[in-house]
Parts: C-alpha cells; sequence; structure tokens
C-alpha cells in the first residue's frame, strides 16, 4: 500500500479525541491498516496510532521481533486494535524512556501502569482481551494515548528526563524519531 507521512507535535489532530470505529472488514479499514503497518515497519516504530497519519480513528497497531529503538525490550506480538479499553490491573506504575515517531529527536521518562488489561476489537471485528505487563503494556498504553489527544511529553513529571536523544544517549544511534 502506503507508507504515509507522520504528523509530528504541533498539528492539531495529534490533540484531539479519535473518533470509534463503527463497521469493521471494510476494505476502507484494511486499506488503512496495512498504511499504517507499511509505515511503522518503514520507520522501525514499535506502534503507531490512526491520528499519527492524519486520520482521527481509533485504530492502533503495534508489536516487533526486535526493535532498535528499544534494544532491552522483549518481542511484542503484531496486533491491529481497534476501539480499545484499557483497564490497569494495579496500581504499579513505573518509569521508563519513550520515544515517539510524532516528536521526532527526543526522549523522555514517562511513567506507565506496569499491568494492564486491554481489550477491543481486531479489523473482522473479532473480539481482544489481553492481560499484558512490561514493555508491551507501555507501547500499548502509549498508543492508546493518541487516541485521547495525548503525547508522551504531556506525562512526563520530571523534565530533567526529557531532551534530545544525541543529548540522553551520546554514542547510541537512534532511526529517525
Amino acid at each position: 500500500m502506503a507508507i504515509r507521512p507522520v504528523l509530528k507535535m504541533g498539528e492539531p489532530l495529534l490533540l484531539q479525541v479519535a473518533q470509534a470505529v463503527e463497521q469493521f472488514n471494510t476494505p476502507e479499514l484494511h486499506a488503512l491498516i496495512q498504511d499504517m503497518q507499511d509505515t511503522m515497519i518503514a520507520l522501525d516504530g514499535a506502534g503507531l496510532a490512526a491520528p499519527q497519519i492524519g486520520v482521527s480513528l481509533r485504530v492502533v497497531i503495534f508489536g516487533f521481533k526486535r526493535n532498535q529503538r528499544y534494544p532491552d525490550a522483549d518481542e511484542v506480538p503484531f496486533t491491529v486494535l481497534i476501539n480499545p479499553q484499557l483497564t490497569p490491573l494495579s496500581d504499579e506504575m513505573a518509569e521508563d524512556w519513550e520515544g515517539c515517531l510524532s516528536v521526532p529527536g527526543l526522549r523522555g521518562k514517562v511513567p506507565r501502569h506496569t499491568r494492564l488489561r486491554y481489550q477491543g476489537h481486531d479489523q473482522l471485528g473479532n473480539a481482544i482481551d489481553r492481560e499484558v505487563s512490561g514493555f508491551h503494556a507501555r507501547v500499548v498504553q502509549h498508543e492508546c494515548d493518541h487516541l485521547q489527544g495525548i503525547l508522551y511529553p504531556m506525562r512526563i513529571r520530571d523534565f530533567r528526563t526529557f531532551g534530545f536523544t544525541e543529548i540522553l544517549f551520546p554514542g547510541r544511534s537512534f532511526p529517525d524519531e
């Protein structure tokens, strides 16, 4: 299909709450998901939300076997998640580094729930219901934040842990975020 341009922080669409998907298994939805997957893979992303490519729908994709942006992260199964609902499974939070294709060249430490349940549907309308932890839980929360008009810098508690990747991680190479 197509590699789409990724909207950058400052674009008004990224600050809007996305609309629910009402019809599944349509050619338009399949085309959107294929474009999202092509874009995520081309940019070596861990996930992508539809608003990031200019489509205000509650659709996220995520997953990878290995990702050079997060070399220590465990594998996350490729998932299409539509109209997601997240439920924290504990009050435990952890801070860790995040980057975003819509916030290129920057990283920050973001607090996230360590365990959660996510529910929603795939592109065919099949129900998804999973309990996850660790990096998998972090990725889901990050991507679903996009559907609420939230970018990760809005969640940073201490801006001393936010900056340019080449300054925070000297000598380490990241793909263009």
